[in-house]
């Protein structure tokens, strides 16, 4: 089942027509959670970023729209899917239909989509992890980049090319050629004890769980964070990589062309991590 503007309806009902904004100008945000036990990780931290985000797009936020009526309906659907104790969700938001690129009206729809999970905590995969840069296409270095939208066709087609050449995820540029991000996810690179991701300013997505881990080294010693642009030299003369995004939490990079990575660092952080979510 889905739940649509609260509403549970079974899947093989259309819900949706031709109309929809999402559709058809990818006028549309999501976000995308973990449920354990009747509990959303970092459920604030969504809720704060898609709040944000609305406003960014100039989409009318309803009076009801407060954590607690989200959440109860995110609850709602995961019970009506009898998904067990644990559950991947996605809340899509979409500008109402009508207009052109000008929009008929700000008012919004939703819709809430749950699928089982096999593990209710953060688990480290030992699996081959080979990633590769994407540079058919570049991101742009502004704002909107940073938003969880449905205009995602870049991730898309990288997908499509990482698929066609074996790699398990490709690596994003944007138009200075700096790594941004991963097609899933937020990248992290780890050298002699210095640990950097890319700043918001080079376009890669305002991620959870990167939000999450920034906070987690500003209180941890031992290592040096940086927020700076990464470059793709830097790439085989890291000691580790990984991809962070709210489902996997973390994912270790295990090689990239001839470079093989070790995975100490990711191992550590994810710990305190599923610490964090516990708490959250």
């Amino acid at each position: 089942m889905v739940s649509y503007n609260g509403n549970l309806l079974e899947e093989n009902i259309q819900f949706l027509d031709h109309q929809n904004r999402g559709l058809r100008y990818g006028d549309s945000l999501f976000e995308t959670m973990r449920m354990v036990n009747g509990k959303l990780f970092f459920w604030e931290d969504h809720y704060l970023r898609l709040m944000a985000s609305m406003r960014i797009l100039r989409m009318e936020i309803p009076m009801e729209f407060t954590m607690e009526f989200l959440e109860s309906k995110i609850g709602e659907i995961v019970e009506a899917n009898d998904l067990g104790g644990q559950s991947r969700v996605r809340l899509t938001i979409f500008r109402e239909k009508g207009g052109l690129y000008l929009p008929a009206t700000n008012e919004i729809s939703y819709c809430i989509e749950a699928l089982p999970l096999i593990s209710p905590f953060f688990v480290l995969s030992e699996d081959s992890y080979e990633v590769e840069l994407f540079k058919d296409f570049y991101v742009n270095a502004d704002m909107l980049s940073t938003l969880k939208t449905n205009n995602k066709i870049i991730n898309v087609v990288g997908s499509v090319f990482a698929k066609e050449n074996d790699y398990q995820n490709c690596l994003l540029l944007n138009g200075l050629k700096q790594v941004v991000e991963a097609l899933n996810g937020n990248i992290f690179l780890v050298k002699n004890g210095v640990i950097k991701t890319p700043p918001l300013k080079d376009g890669c997505l305002n991620g959870i769980v990167r939000k999450k881990l920034i906070d987690i080294l500003s209180k941890i010693e031992g290592y040096e964070f940086q927020e700076a642009s990464i470059s793709p030299f830097e790439l085989q003369k890291a000691d580790e990589l990984f991809i962070t995004n709210s489902i996997v939490g973390i994912q270790p990079v295990t090689k990239y062309r001839k470079k093989e990575f070790r995975n100490a660092v990711a191992k550590e952080l994810l710990g305190k991590l599923n610490a964090t979510a516990r708490l959250s």
